[in-house]
């Protein structure tokens, strides 16, 4: 049996019948005659790994390669106007509740993967990052009097770095209307920075049984009910039992908190960490906070590796079928590395993936004598020295 092309075997460890049903849901093929849902997620995913940069480009690189399409699993022609119109007019909801299930599969396949820290709790970091847009092509993403963007909000499970709850919202959207929508676990670990500092909120991760380490801003007033001796050798200065002495602060949060402080030498600065976990150490406080850069790299390397800074429509939903396709294509990645063992990192094998859709050679010898060395200067110490 002759071997699929490379795109194919990625594109096969996604379950069919899965994607249909999540189609019949919002009847997303009722009364279409041709170029189906699935053609439309392959056409996207196949811009998404092989980093298309509009639809006339996206059609001119399938059309090259026209005698491969029937294997590769496409049943429509594809069009640069039959695509635009089906990113127009569409469920992006199809999309979303397709990479929701992309998300419990990339999870289960992840859930013993080793972790920096000696924690058996879940830790996960959440972050938001900024996606500009042109105001005159994208008017109702509202952000700035002169600027359009989106923000695509991320709770990433940092044990193997996969998003488990994504919203999309426009720019204008403070990151801290999310902790309304987050779902919490009891018993897991929540680690944010200081823009997502409001103790009513917060009150809530205690009351659900979860925990959470965020930056604590300067000007917050607080009295000390207990000091706990640290060595200030390995940077910390101070681990405290607080209560909050603010008239809405304490109304908002009125039970004990936890606050380190960390000093960073090579930084020259100073680093409050509040939280409400007091079984770590203040050592295991600091370090759960530095392991958020992660989300960092994650932001870093999905805008690096995938579409989602030059949009193929403009409209709100064509913009999120996007992104969802993005999103699920990273996460397909992410289950053929775990499938396969395969040893580079995600954004190593995206960039594999990339100029090998139509060849027809099993996945694992396209990396058999892979070799790390070939990869690009890592900027992770950046990222981190930005964050500690």
């Amino acid at each position: 049996m002759a071997t699929p092309t490379v795109f194919t075997q990625v594109l096969s460890l996604g379950h069919h019948e899965t994607f249909h049903r999540c189609v019949e849901r919002y009847r997303g093929d009722a009364c279409i005659k041709s170029f189906s849902c699935y053609d439309q997620w392959l056409a996207m995913a196949f811009a998404q790994l092989t980093a298309r940069e509009s639809l006339r480009d996206l059609e001119a690189s399938l059309s090259a390669r026209r005698s491969l399409l029937y294997q590769m699993g496409f049943r429509g022609r594809v069009a640069r106007s039959t695509l635009a119109d089906a990113n127009e007019r569409r469920d992006w909801r199809i999309y979303a509740d397709w990479a929701q299930t992309l998300i419990k599969r990339a999870r289960k396949l992840y859930a013993t993967e080793p972790f920096a820290l000696e924690l058996d709790q879940t830790v996960y970091a959440l972050d938001a990052t900024v996606i500009d847009l042109c105001l005159g092509l994208f008017p109702w993403a509202h952000f700035r009097s002169t600027k359009a963007a989106i923000k695509l909000h991320t709770l990433l499970d940092l044990r193997g770095s996969i998003p488990t709850f994504v919203a999309l919202t426009e720019g204008a959207v403070h990151e801290i209307n999310l902790l309304d929508e987050l779902p919490l676990g009891a018993g897991a670990i929540y680690v944010m920075d200081r823009g997502y500092l409001d103790f009513s909120r917060l009150r809530r991760f205690t009351q659900a049984g979860a925990f959470f380490v965020i930056r604590g801003k300067s000007n917050l007033k607080f009295y000390v009910v207990e000091s706990r001796p640290v060595d200030t050798a390995s940077g910390l200065r101070c681990d405290q039992t607080i209560r909050l002495r603010g008239f809405y602060s304490k109304q908002g949060y009125p039970q004990s908190l936890r606050r380190v402080r960390f000093y960073d030498v090579e930084q020259s600065r100073s680093l409050v960490f509040l939280t409400n976990h007091f079984a770590l150490t203040a050592t295991q406080v600091c370090e759960v906070y530095r392991a958020r850069w992660q989300i960092e790299l994650f932001f870093k390397g999905i805008k690096g590796h995938l579409r989602i800074r030059a949009f193929v429509g403009h409209t709100e939903n064509a913009v999120r079928i996007q992104l969802w396709t993005a999103l699920s294509t990273y996460l397909l990645v992410a289950i053929l590395k775990m499938t396969l063992k395969l040893e580079p990192s995600l954004h190593e094998i995206l960039q594999v993936l990339s100029v090998t859709p139509f060849e027809k050679v099993p996945v694992p010898e396209l990396f058999a004598n892979y070799s790390r060395d070939v990869h690009t200067r890592d900027d992770s110490l950046d990222i981190l020295n930005s964050l500690f």
